[in-house]
C-alpha cells in the first residue's frame, strides 16, 4: 500500500501516463478478496478473510484481507497494502502493470494523459510488444513439438537423457519441469522455423525484430538463429515467452560437436528482452522463492532445470551474462537472501566475487555455497541426488566470510611470502569494503579465528614464518581498523494505552460512530489519539484506507493498519455500547489527572501565600468530584437498565 501511495505522490503514475481517475475507479471496482483468493485459500472470520500468509511460511493463518476497506494484512510478517501491492509483491509487476492487469480484468479502459502524437507512438509501440509476445509464444510450441516430432529431435533427448532427465509419467517431476520451462529442439535446417511461421502467416520482419531470423546476406529471405539446438525458453513475470536459449547438439550427420558456435546461443536484446534485467526461471520459481525466503543462484540454464525437475524449485540463474544489480533486484522483490551455488571452478569463484557488488546494490544478503572442485549443481544433483544439494546449500555462509576464508585457505602456509601479503591485503579490502561497522567486526574475528587454525595445524611452519603470518594477521587488524561514531541509544516506544486503543480501534471498526459522539464526548483524548480523530473526519477508511493511513500519526499507523485489516466488532450495537463505556473511563482518568494536578496547586498556591488561588483551586477540585460523581450515577443507571 505505501508502495502504491508513493508511486502515486512522486508522479509516477502520470509518468507512466494512466490518469488518476482511472486509477481511483480500478481500486473501486476491484474485488480484493477475489484477487487473493486465486493465489491463497480465505476462509471468512467475521469481516475479514483469512489464510495462510503466501509471503512467509506458517501453519496458522496470519493473513487477513479486509474486502469493505480493499486492504491485506499479515500478522505474522507484516506484509500489507491493497490489490495492487499483492499483484505487485507476489507476480513481481510493476505499479503501472498492477494497474493494467486489475483494469482489464474489471473492464475498465485505461485513460491516459497524453498527446495524440504520443498516443499514436504509444500503439504502435504496444502493438509491437502483442506481435513479439505473440510470434515468441508461436516459436515456443513450434520448439516444443520438434522435440518429439521430428526425426533429428531424439539429439536432443539424448542429451536429457544423458542428464537424467527423462520422464518415468506425464506427471512426474521431470516432465512438469520440462513443461515448465518449455524444453525443445531447434532443428538443423537453415529455415524450419522460418517455413512455419510464414504457415502461420507471421510476418518475417517481426520475428526478426524478435530475434528468432536473421535476413540472408544474399538473395533476400530470412534464416533462423537457433538451428541444432536444445532450446530453453526465457520467461516475463507474466509468463509470456521473451526469449530463447539454445545449447549446442552433436550433428545430426557427423555426430560431431561445432565448438566454433558456441555452447549456447541466446536471443538478442529487443523490446520485449533485457538480457540484464531478466532471470532465468524466476516466473517458474518465484513461489517456491517466496515459501522458502531464499533464492538459489546457480550459473546454467541446466542446473535450473535439472534442479527443479529433483524438487528444489527455489533456484534461478542468470541469462549468459555477470549478474547484475537489476537481476538482484529482480529477485530482492520474492526474497531478502539468496544462496550463490556457483560451479566449482576458477570461472565459478570469480563469479561468486563478482556477485558481491549487484547483491550489496539490491540490499540482498548473500551467502555462498562450495562445491567440490569441478562439479556444478546439476552433476551434483543427477549423482548424488536432491539431498546432496540441499546439505551443499544448508551449509552455505555468509559471501564476506566465504570469500575471507577462500583467501586464508589452507594452500595460504604453504605460499610465498609476497603471495601471503596479497591475499592479507585482499581480506583487508573485503573488510573495509562493508559498511556496516557490526558486520566488520564479525568478520574481522572470523579473519582472526581463521589465521589461528592455520597456524596450529600447519606441523611444517617454521618459527620465523609464523611470527611473519602473525604479523601478517595484526596487519589486518589495523587495515580494518577505524573510528566508530557510537550508535545512539533506543527511543524508549511510548507505552500504549489500551483504553484508548479500544476507543480508536471501534472507531476504524465502524466510522460512522462518530457521527454518534459529541465533540465534548471525545475531548478527553490527547495528542496523537486526538489526531487520529480528526483525520477520521477528514477521510474515510471505507472509501480511501490508503489516504487514510497516510495523513495518521506514524504512531497510530501500524495499530490503524492492523484493525482495519481484522474488525473486532461485527454489531454495530455492540461497539457503540463498548465504545461509550470506554470513553466514561477516559473521562474518569482525565478528571482524577485534573483532580492531582489542582491538589498540587493548592499545595504550591499555600506556600506562596495567594489564599485567592487556592480557593480557586479547591473549587475547582469539588468540580472534578461533581464531575466524576455524575459519571458513576450515569454508568450505574445505565447498568440498570441493561
Amino acid at each position: 500500500m505505501g508502495d502504491a501511495r508513493g508511486r502515486v505522490a512522486a508522479g509516477e503514475v502520470t509518468g507512466a501516463l494512466i490518469s488518476e481517475e482511472t486509477i481511483r475507479l480500478v481500486r473501486e471496482r476491484t474485488d480484493i478478496q477475489a484477487v487473493v483468493s486465486e493465489t491463497v485459500k480465505l476462509t471468512r472470520r467475521g469481516r475479514s478473510w483469512v489464510g495462510l500468509c503466501p509471503f512467509h511460511k506458517e501453519r496458522s493463518p496470519s493473513f487477513h484481507v479486509t474486502p469493505e476497506r480493499g486492504i491485506f494484512h499479515c500478522f505474522g510478517c507484516g506484509e500489507h497494502g491493497n490489490a495492487f501491492d499483492f499483484l505487485m509483491k507476489t507476480e513481481g509487476l510493476s505499479f503501472p502493470e498492477a494497474v493494467h492487469r486489475l483494469a482489464e480484468r474489471a473492464g475498465i479502459e485505461i485513460e491516459k494523459d497524453r498527446s495524440p502524437a504520443t498516443r499514436r507512438e504509444e500503439e504502435a509501440a504496444r502493438k509491437l510488444r502483442d506481435d513479439l509476445y505473440a510470434i515468441l509464444a508461436l516459436a515456443a510450441s513450434y520448439y516444443e513439438r520438434m522435440l518429439t516430432e521430428h526425426p533429428h529431435g531424439r539429439l536432443a533427448l539424448d542429451e536429457l537423457a544423458r542428464r537424467r532427465l527423462v520422464p518415468t509419467s506425464p506427471t512426474d517431476t521431470i516432465a512438469t519441469a520440462l513443461q515448465s520451462f518449455r524444453v525443445g529442439y531447434a532443428p538443423a535446417e537453415w529455415a524450419g522455423l522460418a517455413a512455419f511461421l510464414r504457415q502461420q502467416g507471421a510476418s518475417p520482419s517481426t520475428a526478426e525484430q524478435a530475434g528468432l531470423l536473421l535476413p540472408r546476406s544474399a538473395g533476400g529471405g530470412f534464416y533462423d538463429r537457433f538451428r541444432n539446438r536444445l532450446m530453453f525458453a526465457v520467461m516475463d513475470l507474466q509468463g509470456r515467452v521473451v526469449g530463447f536459449s539454445g545449447r549446442i547438439l552433436p550433428d545430426p550427420q557427423t555426430g560431431i560437436i561445432d565448438k566454433e558456435s558456441g555452447k549456447y546461443i541466446n536471443s538478442p536484446e529487443t523490446p520485449v528482452y533485457r538480457k540484464g534485467e531478466l532471470v532465468f526461471g524466476l516466473f517458474q520459481a518465484r513461489q517456491a522463492i517466496r515459501q522458502a525466503e531464499q533464492a538459489v543462484l546457480v550459473e546454467g540454464n541446466f542446473d535450473v532445470v535439472s534442479l527443479h525437475a529433483r524438487g528444489i524449485r527455489n533456484v534461478v540463474a542468470p541469462l549468459g551474462t555477470a549478474f547484475t544489480a537489476e537481476q538482484a533486484m529482480a529477485i530482492k522483490r520474492f526474497a531478502p537472501e539468496v544462496v550463490l551455488l556457483f560451479d566449482g571452478d576458477a570461472a565459478g569463484r570469480k563469479a561468486v566475487r563478482a556477485a558481491r557488488e549487484p547483491c550489496k546494490k539490491a540490499g540482498l544478503v548473500a551467502r555462498a555455497a562450495t562445491l567440490p572442485e569441478g562439479v556444478d549443481p546439476d552433476a551434483l544433483s543427477r549423482e548424488r541426488g536432491p539431498e546432496a544439494v540441499r546439505a551443499v546449500i544448508q551449509a552455505s555462509r555468509g559471501l564476506l566470510e566465504h570469500l575471507v576464508a577462500a583467501c586464508l585457505n589452507e594452500r595460504f602456509t604453504s605460499a610465498s611470502a609476497e603471495e601471503r601479503a596479497e591475499r592479507v591485503r585482499e581480506v583487508v579490502a573485503l573488510i573495509n569494503g562493508e559498511d556496516d561497522p557490526a558486520v566488520r567486526a564479525m568478520v574481522q574475528q572470523f579473519a582472526d579465528d581463521v589465521a589461528r587454525l592455520l597456524v596450529q595445524r600447519d606441523e611444517f611452519l617454521g618459527k620465523v614464518d609464523a611470527t611473519t603470518f602473525r604479523a601478517l594477521v595484526r596487519a589486518v587488524r589495523a587495515g580494518v581498523a577505524r573510528p566508530e561514531v557510537a550508535p545512539s541509544p533506543p527511543r524508549g516506544e511510548v507505552p500504549r494505552d489500551p483504553v484508548t486503543d479500544e476507543v480508536l480501534g471501534i472507531l476504524l471498526d465502524f466510522p460512522s460512530l462518530l457521527n454518534d459522539i459529541e465533540e465534548t464526548d471525545w475531548s478527553c483524548l490527547r495528542g496523537d489519539a486526538a489526531l487520529v480523530v480528526a483525520v477520521l473526519q477528514e477521510h474515510d477508511p471505507e472509501q480511501d484506507a490508503e489516504k487514510f493511513l497516510a495523513n495518521l500519526p506514524t504512531s497510530f499507523q501500524s495499530f490503524a493498519l492492523q484493525r482495519l485489516a481484522a474488525p473486532v466488532y461485527s454489531d454495530l450495537s455492540t461497539a457503540r455500547s463498548q465504545l461509550e463505556a470506554n470513553l466514561k473511563k477516559l473521562k474518569v482518568r482525565s478528571i482524577e489527572q485534573e483532580r492531582v494536578s489542582l491538589k498540587k496547586e493548592v499545595v504550591r498556591a499555600g506556600q506562596l501565600g495567594d489564599q485567592e488561588a487556592e480557593m480557586a483551586s479547591l473549587r475547582e477540585i469539588e468540580e472534578c468530584f461533581r464531575q466524576r460523581m455524575q459519571l458513576r450515577s450515569r454508568r450505574a443507571g445505565g447498568a440498570a437498565r441493561r
